[in-house]
């Protein structure tokens, strides 16, 4: 995984207004932007486990059917069940998969290290959906949805580029709205200043005194 600010080529991608308008399209006019990374899925490397991507479960609107958060998926290649594909299980945003009984907490060390590939997490599951894309498509997901990808079975790199936004930032509850300032990737000062502020102008800003929520919470409650 490789910071999406290593790079000030990447604020181009960042503030993309085709796809910035994806989300207007749904009724997201002011959408914001707080991190991403350059993840690359080396050639014969084992399955990525079934995960989600946020952490305020015990939050009253956990459920909402406005999304919190959603990623932003670009892939630089094709891809297929053979290379790695992202597969996801539809619905399991908002709604309890029986799944999560059996994974915990998504994000601990054993499952990103593939110590155990029979650990449900690396299952197959009945309603799963693959997602194969032509590289430069646009992914847009909800974080809360458990997602997952293929093996890569082939001889060549599978990498994605992931964007976090939040497409109604100022809905969200103060608590969230705390951390996800709080997990703001700082843009770099020796990016150009027409980068930084690309980029600046997309990043959330809460100014009350909301403590955020913190990693503890990732675990979500059986509902």
């Amino acid at each position: 995984m490789l910071s999406i600010m290593s790079d000030a080529a990447f604020a181009d991608l960042i503030a993309w207004q085709p796809a910035i308008e994806c989300l207007g399209a749904m009724g997201f006019t002011e959408p914001t932007f707080t991190d991403g990374y350059v993840i690359s899925k080396p050639p014969h490397s084992p399955r990525l486990f079934w995960h989600y991507d946020w952490f305020a479960w015990r939050d009253p609107d956990a459920l909402d059917v406005r999304p919190q958060q959603v990623f932003f998926m670009y892939y630089l290649t094709d891809t297929t069940v053979e290379n790695g594909c992202l597969r996801v299980l539809p619905g399991s945003h908002r709604h309890h998969h029986p799944l999560r009984d059996l994974i915990g907490n998504p994000h601990n060390e054993k499952l990103s290290r593939a110590l155990d590939l029979d650990d449900p997490a690396f299952s197959t599951q009945p309603d799963e959906v693959d997602v194969p894309v032509r590289a430069g498509d646009l992914v847009v997901g909800d974080a809360r949805m458990l997602h997952a990808a293929h093996a890569n079975a082939s001889d060549e790199r599978r990498t994605v580029i992931t964007l976090w936004f939040q497409p109604d930032f100022a809905s969200l509850p103060d608590r969230v709205k705390a951390q996800m300032v709080k997990k703001t990737q700082p843009t770099p000062a020796d990016w150009p200043v027409a980068a930084r502020e690309m980029v600046r102008a997309l990043n959330p800003r809460y100014h009350g005194d909301a403590e955020p929520y913190g990693r503890d919470l990732y675990e979500r409650p059986g509902v």
